[in-house]
């Protein structure tokens, strides 16, 4: 009988479109919403050269992960709290919402995502890619991601955006009620609940009236470490939070063989978590008092010297059970990151509608993380593990460190943060 432990990670993105300008009264169709080119189940086209496109993204998509890491950890709002965000769920609902822009409201979209050398058709067939290799359940493993294109009743949006929408980023589309905030909040909110198994309920607060679309973006992982830890070895402990604060955490332990680095110049170690599937838990831990400096410095670069730098060995892990939820709104970080046109009235959306005239509004962005044990588990199988003689490296998360959650297939950050305090 063994503790396992589960991991759960989701993230739930919201990016809302309103008339840019008082618009006069259009006749639109009611029929709007049969757009869909092809079913929910069927196969999509291939194309080729797919998969090395989705591959082709992940390096832009980390640096555009550091780049808003960086933001937010910088925000003074930030200091002594969790960040927590799916890099990659943002990402790709903006992308999304580059399928209707144009001109320089495109361009600086495509810029602040790093994908300036890449046509809109590399990066739309490499999420498309992307998506269908994220999307798959196992027994041990559960990965869903997926989009919505919430619109507005009596508001006909460009049918190739929709089209495009539901084709690369599966974009459902939906009909909300925006002419009445207080419905549409429920509607919106009862979709996130459902796509995130009731992790999240009522992400929205208020709506803008004049909202005609919501673009969704939700990524939800549920998984069990290949190497569970004993629930017996669970102990009490300190977790510096700063130097003047400490909390008391449930903290795990296990010694066993982990892919490990112990970066001597930059104070810094590595360890590698993996799940049972094809993600991990790479989780690193500064010195102390070093946190900010690593913070301001690391880049893509450093992930991948890290990465080629981990060797097997046998690590005592002390890793603290924990639960967080961090929200952030967008709007701001992202036109300090250069996409400006977009939340202006000289936003160029007439890839989304050719009749009105419209503009983002706000982006909200929500994730929750839980490290927990769920229970025992009767199992006719003995795993014996072959541990050498010398004295185990030690790797105790007693103190502030970031996390990231990385699909190994694909080279993906799916979630990344910083833990500074467990019980927050």
């Amino acid at each position: 009988m063994s503790g396992k432990i589960s991991c759960c990670f989701l993230v739930s993105l919201l990016l809302a479109v309103v008339w840019a300008a008082p618009q006069g009264t259009h006749d639109h169709s009611a029929d709007h919403h049969q757009h869909l080119h092809h079913g929910k189940d069927e196969p999509h086209p291939s194309h080729d050269g797919a998969g090395d496109l989705s591959h082709k993204l992940a390096p832009h998509n980390a640096d555009f992960a550091f780049s808003l890491y960086k933001k937010l950890a910088a925000h003074p709002e930030a200091q002594g709290k969790n960040i927590f965000f799916s890099p990659l769920s943002i990402s790709m609902a903006l992308s999304m919402l580059a399928l209707g822009a144009k001109g320089e409201t495109h361009s600086q979209i495509f810029s602040s995502l790093g994908y300036s050398a890449l046509t809109p058709d590399q990066v739309n067939e490499g999420y498309e890619h992307l998506l269908h290799m994220l999307s798959h359940s196992q027994d041990t493993m559960l990965l869903e991601a997926g989009s919505a294109v919430a619109v507005r009743e009596g508001f006909k949006p460009v049918d190739k955006f929709l089209k495009d929408a539901q084709h690369y980023y599966q974009g459902e589309a939906l009909s909300v009620d925006f002419s009445k905030p207080e419905v549409a909040v429920q509607e919106v909110n009862k979709y996130i609940a459902k796509k995130t198994k009731d992790m999240i309920t009522d992400m929205v607060k208020t709506l803008d009236q004049d909202t005609v679309m919501m673009l969704i973006n939700y990524m939800y992982f549920r998984g069990k470490w290949e190497k569970p830890f004993e629930v017996e070895h669970t102990h009490k402990a300190d977790f510096h939070v700063d130097e003047k604060t400490k909390v008391s955490v449930d903290m795990m332990k296990r010694t066993g063989r982990y892919d490990f680095y112990n970066d001597r110049d930059n104070s810094t170690s590595i360890i590698m978590v993996p799940y049972k599937g094809n993600t991990s838990m790479m989780i690193i831990l500064p010195a102390e008092g070093k946190m900010e400096e690593l913070e301001k410095g690391i880049c893509k670069e450093h992930l991948k010297e890290w990465t080629s730098k981990l060797f097997r060995s046998s690590v005592d892990l002390f890793m603290p059970k924990y639960s967080i939820s961090a929200s952030s709104c967008l709007a701001g970080t992202l036109k300090e990151m250069g996409i400006v046109d977009a939340f202006s009235d000289s936003a160029d959306f007439s890839g989304i509608s050719e009749e009105a005239k419209v503009k983002a509004s706000k982006v909200l962005h929500q994730a929750v993380l839980k490290v927990d044990e769920k229970g025992t588990e009767a199992a006719a199988a003995t795993t014996i593990e072959i541990m050498p003689m010398s004295l185990p490296d030690t790797m105790n998360l007693n103190r502030p460190f970031l996390v990231f959650i990385v699909e190994d297939s694909t080279k993906s950050i799916l979630f990344m943060g910083k833990i500074t305090d467990p019980t927050a």
